[in-house]
C-alpha cells in the first residue's frame, strides 16, 4: 500500500524575539511546502527534508547556513546532518566554514564516501572535490549576528542568557514508498570555542531515522541532547509502542529532568503520525499532511489551513 506523505519541519527552539516572529514563521512555512512539493511528485523523504533544510538555511531568520552565529573568533562554523531510514545511511559536517549549505555537502557525505562524519578541513576539502562552490565567510555572516558576538566579548556579557535564541533547523518526512528521513542544520552555540561540535553532526543526539520506527529531528541545549543521546532516545520509546507526542513528551522530560536541558524535536512514525514537541519557550515548526498545513511557535499554538490556500497566499506570508 502506498502511504499518504508527511512532511514535519523545525527552525528551532528557545525563545523567539518578537520581531523575529514573523520571519520564523514564513520561513518554515516555506520550507515545509517546498518539501511537501517534493513528496507530492512521488519524490523521496530524502529528497525532501534535504530541500526544506537547505531552504532555512538560506534564510537569515535561523541559525544555520546564511545567518548563522559566529564563533569565539568571530567566524561561522556550521554543522549538519542527514539519514536514510531504509538502510540507515547517513551523512553529516561539522565545523565547515565557507558554504552556504551544509546540509548539500552532508548528502555527498552520504552517498559519495563511505564515511559518515567529515570536519572542518577535510569537510572542506571534500566540498570542492565535489565541484560545491565557495562563499566567502562574509556572506554568510549577518549584521545581527556580527552584533550578538560583539555583544557577548564584552566582559559583563551572558552568552548563556542570548543562547536562548537558537535556531538550529530540522525536518523529518515519509514519503510515498513509506521510507522515512531526516536532516538537521546548524550555527551551533553563539561565542562557541572554535572547533565546538554539538549535537547536529551526531547520529542518535541532532536526528535519527529508522523505518521499523520512524524519524526524528532535534533542536535545543546540544550537550544536553548528546548526553541523553536524544534523538535515538525518542525512537526507543516509540519502539516500545509510544506515540509520537508521547515518546516527545518523555524525552524531553526526560533530558530535562536529569540533566536539566531545554529543547524541541519532531518527529513523524512509521505508520505518519506526527508531533512537534518543546520544552522551550517556543519553538517554530510547520507539518504538511493530507494537503493540510498546520503551524505555530508558541506550547498549545497550532495554525490549519490548506495547503492550497497557503501556498497562494504565501507570497503575503501566514
Amino acid at each position: 500500500g502506498r502511504m499518504k506523505p508527511v512532511i514535519v519541519v523545525h527552525g528551532g527552539a528557545g525563545r523567539i524575539f518578537k520581531d523575529r516572529e514573523e520571519g520564523s514563521r514564513a520561513g518554515v512555512v516555506r520550507a515545509v511546502l517546498r518539501g511537501y512539493g517534493i513528496l507530492k511528485q512521488g519524490g523521496s523523504a530524502l529528497d525532501a527534508v534535504e530541500e526544506a533544510v537547505r531552504s532555512m538555511e538560506d534564510d537569515p531568520h535561523f541559525n544555520a547556513g546564511c545567518g548563522s552565529v559566529l564563533n569565539e573568533k568571530g567566524e561561522v562554523e556550521m554543522d549538519a546532518i542527514i539519514m536514510d531510514g531504509k538502510n540507515l545511511n547517513s551523512g553529516a559536517v561539522s565545523a565547515v566554514k565557507c558554504i552556504a549549505n551544509p546540509i548539500k555537502v552532508a548528502r555527498l557525505v552520504m552517498e559519495k564516501t563511505k564515511h559518515m562524519l567529515l570536519t572542518d578541513h577535510g569537510a572542506h576539502l571534500f566540498a570542492q572535490s565535489m565541484g560545491i562552490p565557495e562563499t566567502p565567510g562574509e556572506k554568510l555572516i549577518t549584521e545581527r549576528s556580527l552584533q550578538r558576538w560583539k555583544k557577548n566579548l564584552e566582559p559583563d556579557s551572558n552568552p548563556e542568557e542570548l543562547q536562548k535564541d537558537l535556531g538550529t533547523v530540522g525536518a523529518v518526512a515519509i514519503d510515498s514508498e513509506g521510507n522515512v528521513a531526516c536532516a538537521t542544520s546548524t550555527g551551533g552555540l553563539s561565542n562557541k570555542l572554535i572547533g565546538r561540535v554539538g549535537d547536529t553532526a551526531c547520529i542518535g543526539s541532532g536526528g535519527y531515522a529508522d523505518n521499523c520506527s520512524g524519524a526524528t529531528s532535534t533542536t535545543g541545549h546540544g550537550e544536553s541532547i548528546m548526553k541523553v543521546v536524544l534523538a535515538r532516545l525518542i525512537l526507543y520509546h516509540m519502539e516500545q509502542g509510544m506515540s509520537p507526542e508521547m515518546a516527545a513528551d518523555t524525552a524531553l522530560d526526560y533530558m530535562k529532568a536529569r540533566v536539566g536541558g531545554l529543547g524541541g524535536v519532531i518527529v513523524v512514525n512509521s505508520s505518519g503520525e506526527w508531533a512537534a514537541r518543546f520544552s522551550t519557550k517556543q519553538m517554530s515548526w510547520a507539518a504538511v499532511k493530507d494537503d493540510q498545513l498546520h503551524c505555530g511557535i508558541y506550547a498549545g499554538e497550532r495554525h490549519t489551513k490548506s495547503v492550497d490556500e497557503a501556498l497562494s497566499s504565501e507570497s503575503e506570508g501566514f
